[in-house]
């Protein structure tokens, strides 16, 4: 197998793929020998090739594989396309994710510690979209079931790994602004496969520590 033809399988294995295609994946199907190093590089021409001709799309590394998205300037004309918008996820459900994302795994009860409010509901909301799932049970009094995020979340997001959240050394208001611009700035839709930019209107404040002192109400759902 020459590297034109290495190059043009790997194209249409991503391109075939509705999930982000891992490099073990593809280097699994092409059975030659073929380095992870070489489809990175063979990817990477790809994208050279795609950018030089103004090809409306590009391969994009998210949720720990690759997968071919289209440019957001072509967003209205792929939105035509679809007579259902994409559900968004509420500001109280975003909230409740960017804890989970930051602290997994981690119970309901510590959660509400955070929230200050009952998320049973929220993180209903959360397993119904994907977003999260089960991940085991803390051992103690109830072994309380422990969440966290998904692939399907770092698709969404458009995050390589989870490496790619800020570090923290404290949980605060500052550190779920992340998931916020992300809401609100380049976010991939699911509905349509595109990386586009989103307005999020009418999303209430992240809750912190100190509003949760002040006895501020909030949304639960």
């Amino acid at each position: 197998m020459d590297r034109d033809e290495a190059k043009r399988i790997i194209e249409v294995l991503i391109f075939a793929s509705i999930t982000p295609l891992s490099l073990s994946a593809m280097k699994e199907i092409l059975k030659e020998d073929v380095s992870p190093q070489d489809i990175l590089a063979l990817i990477e021409e790809l994208n050279s090739e795609y950018a030089a001709s103004g090809r409306s799309f590009q391969i994009r590394e998210i949720a720990g594989g690759f997968q071919m998205l289209t440019d957001s300037y072509f967003a209205k004309w792929i939105s035509a396309l679809y007579d259902k918008k994409p559900d968004r996820l509420t500001g109280p459900s975003l909230e409740t994710l960017a804890i989970i994302a930051y602290k997994q795994p981690i119970t309901r009860s510590e959660i509400e510690v955070i929230r200050g409010v009952n998320v049973d509901g929220v993180l209903r909301t959360l397993e119904e979209h994907g977003m999260i799932r089960s991940r085991g049970r803390r051992d103690g009094p109830g072994r309380p079931i422990l969440y966290g995020t998904t692939n399907f979340f770092m698709q969404h997001f458009g995050l390589k790994s989870m490496d790619d959240l800020p570090r923290l050394k404290e949980f605060k208001e500052s550190d779920l602004d992340f998931i916020k611009e992300k809401v609100s700035t380049k976010v991939m839709d699911t509905e349509t496969g595109r990386l586009e930019k989103k307005d999020v209107t009418g999303t209430p404040d992240i809750v912190n520590e100190e509003k949760i002192k002040d006895g501020e109400p909030e949304e639960t759902a």
